[in-house]
């Protein structure tokens, strides 16, 4: 089970990094990074389950906090105008 989770995150993540080189704006370029980081969040998450280690849930917190902080900072500099 835990090899189709992580089969299905990984060609998850290559769905998200193409659309990351191919986005047309800033903004879709920005909502596949935000995606990419919570799906590596989900996929060190799955890793942690399986070999039983829970030190690994601090980084998927930590890098979850740090995703949305990234992807809030990004979306106000679009909203005033400051990325094209």
């Amino acid at each position: 089970m835990m090899t189709l989770a992580s089969s299905l995150l990984g060609l998850s993540l290559l769905l998200c990094f193409i659309r990351l080189v191919r986005g047309p704006s800033v903004v879709d370029r920005v909502a596949a990074l935000d995606l990419m980081a919570v799906i590596f969040s989900a996929a060190v998450a799955v890793y942690a389950v399986s070999a039983n280690q829970p030190i690994y849930y601090d980084f998927v917190l930590v890098l979850s906090i740090f995703a949305f902080f990234g992807t809030v900072a990004v979306g106000r500099f679009v909203e005033r105008g400051d990325v094209q």
